[in-house]
């Protein structure tokens, strides 16, 4: 599943979901690497 994270102010990731943590980050996977951030929250329609 694809989700979208987000790195200090204005950047985001968006890779494979790999696992949520403890503090509420998740982490997602692009190619080998691995990025930690707050999940970006869906809008409502």
């Amino acid at each position: 599943m694809l989700r979208t994270i987000t790195l200090g102010s204005c950047v985001q990731v968006q890779g494979t979901f790999e696992r949520q943590l403890d503090n509420g980050k998740i982490l997602v996977r692009v190619g080998d690497r691995l990025f930690e951030g707050f999940p970006v929250q869906k809008k409502a329609a």
